[in-house]
This record gives C-alpha cells, structure tokens and sequence, in this order.
C-alpha cells in the first residue's frame, strides 16, 4: 500500500513537470508569435515591382547587335537614362538606358551574345529605394533570378584583396623541362584571334559590294592651296571668335563640292533598278574615324549651309562618333562623301565610292612642292585630289570637269562667293 501511495505521487509529481514545461514552451510560443506579428505589423512589406529592359528599334533595316560593354552589373543602383550596356550594330554602338530608376536585378544577355530587336535584355527593380549618399545597392533579395547572380558572381573577385601595405604571398611557380621549352620557342611571337565586330564586318562588305556592283573609275587632279592657306590665316581668329568654331579645309571643300555638284547634277544622283534619282539638295557624307573604325555621318542640306555651319556639324558629328553618343538616323541618306586620307598623311589614294552614292571626294596631303606659275617656278603648297565615280552613271568627262570645278572653287574662294 505504501508502495502504491509512492507511486502515484511521483507519476503525479511527473505530471505536473511536463505540464509545467509544456506550459512554459507554450509562453515561449505565444511571445514569439507576437514579436513576430508585432514585427510584421510595424514594417511595411516591399513588394518588388521588376520592369523589363528590352532591346529597342536600332534603326533603318538594323535587327540585331552584339553586345560589347556593360555600364551597369547587377545590385547596381542606376537613375532614368543611365546607360546599361553597349550594344555595336553594323553601323554604329548604341548606349542601352535604364528606362526608369531603380535596381538592377537580372542581365539576360552576356559579352558576345548577338540581341535582337524585342530580346529581354535586363531587369530592373523600380521599387527600390536608392541607396542614401549614392552608396553601393543593400543585398538583393531572395527572388532575383539565377541569371542574375551569374554574372555578380563572375564580377566577385575569386579571394579577398590584401589589407592595405599588407605583403600579399608570392606563390612559388613550378615549371616542368617541357614547359620551360614551349615558352623558350614562343618567346616573342603569337597568334591572337580577335572576332571581326559587327562594324568592321559591314564596312568589309559593303566596300565589296561596291567594287562588285559598281563601274569604278577615278580620275586625279591638284590643288593651290595656297590662297586657301592666305583666307584661314588671315580670317581664322576673327572667323572663330564669331562663330565659336574654328575655320578649317573640310568646310571649304564641302561648300566647293556642294557648288559643283549643283552645277553637275549626275554626280549627286544614285540609280536605282533601271532609273536614275536626281536631288536639288546635297546631303554630304564626311568620314569620321573612330577607335572602333569609320563612320560616315551625313551633313544635310549643304546647299544652303555657310562655312561655319559646315564646320560646326562635321565638328559635332566628330565628336559624338568619338564618344559613342552618334544615333543612327545620322547615317541615313547622303548623296555624296569626302574623304580626308591627308590628316593621316596620305599623298595620294583612290576612295571607293559609298552605295548607293555615285561618287567620293578624296583629299589628301598638304605639300611644298615646286610649281610653274607664268612661266617662273615657285614653291607653293600643294594638294592630290581623286574622284572615284561609278562609270555606269557618269561620263568621264562629266566626272572630269565636276573635280576641275571642286579645284577652282577651292583655289580661289571667291567663286563660292559669287557662285561661280
């Protein structure tokens, strides 16, 4: 009986502990849920509200460009209109921006890879709240996509930098005799294959199809410069100092070229199919070089520009290609290019005409040379001219007297003022 009576008080001894353990775990319970609640209840949930950035119209008959350059990497803060990344089209490289502020979340699209009009390029958190002071974006969350971390990964550096004037260890190279030998045969020469771009490939093709399609002939000519040298000396600070620009040769060609051809109309038609187009305006294609090669924006309407206005477009359009900023509808048209071959240092060349465009200018270097003029020699400075024409559409001789005309006008300015 004892034994029973001892029994049941430590059944009811252990009872009462796990009802006083399950109690507690239950408070426990109970006070977190609340936190947890109370938690929930004074921070605001931020829902994501990603948009995405797609490839945009790159212009006339362009559908599609490699991709060259990212701007921006993913966790990056960016503002409206920074630019994302580069795409280089057959003509020009476009800078592709954010079309709203917000965090970048996802690159779709890797160095190399060719978009298309329409592919999604990029996603973009417009919810997200810039970072205070411009600093570095908080953590993504957890919902960024898998195609996102991929390239911040790629960017992370493999092993933490050294801290500062901490010596980092140099690791002990280990050569084998067949290594030793290799790099023993290869000292001092490679072979390094580099993927033609986008640009160069165009420019390789369509100067092909030019000298496929086209009759091509040039005919060559020389210049006095040396009363255009007499008009830029004598007029350039004050030319510059109401203008903003300076005076320089280009313009005074392309006003030559405008004039003569006005005076001879086949050089500035095109054919196509089995007519030929005639224009009463003279759109100039001028070539630019850039670090990514040539490019040819269009001057319009020449005709009715002045000197400065000529040297102020080609000055703009030279410094947009440079810097990337060019668009693509500064291509479109032109009825005829100059090309200067002479700032390179170029004496003598032969242009290879622009389609559908009929003829190209070429100008070249400037040099002392000895000359006859009434019957003395003297040393004047002189300049090879080429006109490269197609001969389906002009005559020699018209091709002949339009370079004359450019000749005349160039060495004595004043007939482009009297429109002579």
């Amino acid at each position: 009986m004892h034994k029973q009576t001892q029994s049941a008080r430590a059944n009811r001894q252990v009872k009462n502990t796990k009802t006083t353990a399950a109690r507690k775990i239950a408070t426990v319970k109970k006070t977190k849920v609340a936190k947890k609640l109370n938690t929930i209840h004074k921070t605001p949930k931020r829902f994501m509200s990603v948009v995405p950035i797609d490839c945009p119209p790159l212009g006339d008959s362009v559908l599609e460009g490699d991709v060259i350059e990212f701007k921006k990497q993913v966790g990056d803060w960016v503002n409206e209109d920074d630019p994302i990344l580069v795409l280089e089209t057959a003509k020009v490289s476009i800078d592709i921006p954010a079309p709203k502020s917000g965090i970048l979340t996802a690159l779709h699209v890797k160095i190399g890879d060719v978009a298309k009009v329409g592919d999604k390029l990029a996603d973009l958190d417009i919810s997200a709240v810039k970072p205070a002071g411009g600093a570095a974006a908080p953590p993504l969350p957890k919902s960024v996509t898998a195609a996102a971390a991929a390239p911040a990964a790629a960017a992370a550096p493999a092993t933490p930098a050294p801290a500062p004037v901490a010596a980092a260890p140099k690791p002990t190279p280990v050569t084998t005799p067949a290594a030793a030998a290799t790099v023993a045969l290869s000292t001092g020469r490679e072979d390094r294959r580099v993927k033609m771009t986008r640009m160069r490939q165009t420019i390789a093709s369509r100067l092909k199809d030019a000298q496929n399609t086209g009759a091509l002939l040039t005919t060559f000519n020389e210049i006095d410069m040396t009363n255009a040298f007499k008009l830029r000396s004598d007029y350039k600070d004050e030319f510059e100092k109401k203008h903003g620009v300076k005076l320089g040769f280009m313009s005074i060609f392309m006003a030559a070229a405008t004039n003569a051809l006005m005076a001879f109309p086949d050089v500035n038609a095109s054919i196509e199919g089995n007519e030929v187009v005639y224009r009463n305006y003279v759109d100039i294609s001028v070539a630019v070089s850039t670090p990514t090669g040539l490019v040819v924006p269009v001057v319009r309407d020449c005709q009715n520009k002045s000197l400065a206005q000529l040297e102020s477009a080609v000055g703009d359009y030279a410094k947009k290609a440079r810097s990337g900023q060019i668009a693509m509808e500064d291509f479109v048209g032109g009825t005829f290019s100059i090309s200067n071959g002479g700032v390179y240092g170029s004496l003598w060349g032969t242009p290879i005409v622009n389609p559908p465009q009929t003829a190209i200018l070429g100008m070249h270097g400037i040099k002392d040379r000895p000359v006859a003029i009434n019957g003395q020699v003297e040393i004047r400075k002189m300049m090879y001219i080429a006109l490269t024409y197609d001969h389906r559409l002009l005559d020699g001789s018209t091709a002949v007297q339009c370079l004359k005309a450019i000749k005349e006008s160039v060495e004595n300015p004043e007939r482009m003022l009297l429109k002579l």
